[in-house]
């Protein structure tokens, strides 16, 4: 092998690793890594690069390929890199997400799991997401017939501006996204318009090298009571720019629900500090799922598969086996939509979240259902959950816990050791480290179920909820 332009021949492609890359290994045993296989595909892999005892790369020619191979349907796949498994066959991807699920758990982990139920695939694989957020940029990622021809692209900026997602490994790039099938119309609609709106009105978009131009992100939300909501953020504050380009969207669309602008000046893109200003409509938007409503702003932390979220928690209210006389601790509760979706099933729910905004979302869609036996409270959960807390609001029945992809933190896993509550739920989105937990908690309890959902088809994302029960 030369270090210059190493090929791989005949590589087997047998697994899927994480970020949703091929696994194959070379005649000498080393482990590959491709960007681009399937499982049963046999490719030829350019090797970018060699560390300790594995290599990765991407696929140079595919030999022979996968029955389960499929063909892409969207024109950005080969440059996005946002749902990477289209080229898989659907059926494929959950065999697949749920052998990463019982390899964590079982193989890996360790965990002696009663029932491995079978992965619960989501009824719509395209236009499943009720949010997406796009950025505006003045160095369009080129296409590679573009290259050729970028001298004279170069000579005219404006076919450098783009509004779509930014290229992976490139934070100043940006795919203009014509299509894209992740969210349901009008989202392609309004995101073209406001770039055409954009280009007929002279305005700068952002650079992201620079930080100069006027328009930097726009972020569309969507719900299935068919209110939608556009936010737009402008790098600074001419009122009377934001105002013409406002009024030309609300031209165009006047059937929006709200429109919502910030102005940022910051270094980077984050809108959790920032004052979100209505320019028209209510300013926020109302989702329904299960009966119950949810008030989501332009800053509320929501499930972004509606439709998925809803089995999800179906799931978890399934396996908590609430009869109504129960006391529900939920764990990272974020706006609480777990702990709202059980309430109706029990004595009383107390949930307990970091982010101070997303507890002011909870407690507003608590008074918007009329719910008045759940509490919510701002803070680490590791820091939160004491035994002066547990003797505040008495030792739960039923423990709900959704940690981020870390997964809990130590300290907040030997708490419930010693709260003993006689049931957990634990609902993951990363089953390696749902598997680390199971095995802490594996000294004082049983995991009787273990049930996926794919709330993200053609990613390699999967969320895992695990019933455990006091031994």
């Amino acid at each position: 092998m030369t270090k210059k332009h190493t090929v791989a021949q005949n590589i087997a492609i047998h697994g899927i690793a994480d970020r949703g890359k091929g696994v194959g290994r070379t005649a000498d045993g080393l482990a590959v890594f491709v960007e681009g296989a399937v499982p049963g595909d046999v490719v030829d892999v350019f090797i970018q690069k060699k560390k300790g005892g594995f290599a990765e790369g991407k696929v140079e020619r595919i030999v022979k390929p996968s029955p389960d191979r499929a063909e892409p349907f969207c024109e950005h796949f080969s440059v996005c890199g946002g749902c990477k498994w289209q080229n898989l066959d659907y059926q494929a991807q959950l065999r697949h997400k749920q052998q990463v699920v019982e390899d964590a758990l079982l193989r890996i982990g360790k965990i002696q799991v009663g029932e491995m139920l079978p992965i619960l695939g989501a009824p719509e694989t395209v236009f499943y997401r009720n949010k997406l957020e796009f950025g505006f940029s003045n160095k369009r990622w080129l296409l590679p017939g573009e290259m050729d021809a970028a001298a004279s692209v170069e000579t005219s900026p404006a076919n450098l501006n783009a509004l779509g997602f930014h290229k992976a490994g490139f934070f100043d790039k940006i795919i203009d996204i014509e299509h894209c099938w992740l969210q349901a119309e009008p989202s392609n609609a309004l995101r073209n318009t406001c770039r055409q709106i954009a280009f007929e009105q002279n305005l700068a978009f952002y650079d992201l090298r620079t930080h100069k131009g006027f328009l930097r992100n726009l972020m569309v939300r969507l719900a299935t009571t068919g209110e939608t909501m556009l936010l737009v953020s402008f790098a600074r504050n001419d009122a009377a720019a934001i105002r013409r380009y406002l009024d030309a969207i609300l031209e165009k669309f006047p059937d929006l629900t709200t429109l919502v602008y910030t102005v940022n000046t910051k270094l980077n893109d984050s809108m959790f500090d920032l004052e979100m200003i209505p320019y028209f409509g209510k300013g926020y938007v109302v989702e329904q799922l299960g009966g119950l409503k949810f008030k989501i702003g332009p800053k509320s932390f929501f499930q972004t598969n509606s439709l998925q979220g809803k089995r999800l928690y179906d799931v978890a209210a399934d396996f908590a086996g609430l009869t109504g006389e129960e006391n529900v601790y939920d764990l990272y509760t974020g706006t609480g939509s777990i702990a709202l979706y059980l309430a109706r099933q029990c004595r009383q729910v107390v949930g307990i979240e970091e982010v101070p905004e997303a507890i002011a979302d909870a407690e507003e869609n608590m008074r918007l259902n009329g719910i008045t036996n759940a509490v919510f409270y701002a803070g680490d959960v590791k820091q939160v959950l004491t035994a002066e807390f547990a003797e505040r609001h008495g030792r739960p029945d039923v423990v709900i816990t959704d940690p981020p992809r870390a997964g809990m933190h130590e300290k907040a896993v030997r708490f419930l050791l010693e709260l003993a509550a006689p049931r957990i739920v634990y609902v993951s989105c990363n089953p390696a480290t749902q598997a680390r937990d199971l095995q802490w908690l594996s000294e004082k309890y049983a995991t009787l179920k273990a049930q996926p959902v794919d709330m993200f088809p053609h990613t390699h994302h999967i969320e895992n909820v695990a019933l455990l029960e006091l031994k």
